[in-house]
Order: C-alpha cells, then structure tokens, then sequence
C-alpha cells in the first residue's frame, strides 16, 4: 500500500468525523418532518369532517365551523411552510455532506461555501421550528373549552 492510498483513506475517515453532525442533525430534522406530517394529517381530517357538517348547520354553531375552517386554511398553510422549510434545511444539510466530500477529494477550498450552506440549512431549520411553534400556538385557540360548556346546571 502506498503513502498516497494511506493518506487518502485517512482523509476520508477525517471527512466522514466532519460530515456526522449533519447527519445527526439530518435525523433530528427528519422526526421534525414526521411530527409535521403528523399535524398536517390531522388538520386535513378536521377540515374535511368540518366542511361535511358546514351545510347541515345554522346558528352559533355555523359560525363555530365557519370560524374553525378558517384557522384550520391558516393551519395549514403553516404547516406546509414549515414542512417546505424543513425539507429545505435537510436538502442544504446533505449538500454540506456532499460538499465536504468533494472539497476533499479534489483537494477544492470552498469551505466559505460549505460554511454558508450548513448557516442557511440552520436558518431554514430554526425557521421552521418557528412556524412549528406557531402552529401549535394556533391550534390551541381551536381547542378553547366555551364556557356554556363549562356551566354546572
């Protein structure tokens, strides 16, 4: 075996050492897709059922729907926002992998590239987790008890 071969298997052991915070962070953003896909899931079921009920109500309680219906849109577009920004944070996240592999295997030197994609990919993440945040937010006004519901007869 050469020094040339000893080297190159050495570096790429010290790539792979660089490379396993972002895959690490790849798994946390993965469960972070899978809660999100999980809401989104969910919030469509409630929509649907809602707007099946929308036509056969009158009253307070048409308006419940119609106010429901609304913050579940909101909802939603939400969700997806987050899911977009997630999915961009874990596509920016492989490329800071891949980048780190080819900058050592063609002996390149952009690791001012490499630097700004691994930022961006942390701007897209904690964005999301900002969207995720207020999502829940949001959900939780859809879920206020109404106080003739909270009377004792």
């Amino acid at each position: 075996m050469s020094a040339m071969q000893v080297a190159t298997v050495s570096t790429i052991a010290q790539t792979i050492q660089l490379s396993l915070s972002p895959v690490f962070m790849l798994a946390g953003i993965s469960g972070l897709l899978n809660v999100l896909a999980g809401r989104l899931s969910r919030v469509v079921d409630r929509a649907r059922a809602l707007e099946a009920l929308h036509p056969r109500s009158t009253g307070p309680e048409h308006d419940r729907h119609v106010w429901e219906l609304r913050l579940l849109d909101k909802r939603i577009w939400v969700i997806n926002a987050a899911l977009f920004l997630a999915v961009s944070s874990a596509i920016l996240t492989c490329t800071v992998v891949a980048l780190l592999f080819v900058a050592e295997l063609a002996d390149l030197k952009f690791g001012t590239y490499v630097a700004l994609t691994f930022i961006l990919a942390m701007v897209c993440l904690i964005a999301s987790l900002v969207a995720f945040i207020v999502e829940v937010r949001m959900s939780l006004r859809a879920v206020h008890i109404r106080a003739e519901l909270l009377e004792h007869s």
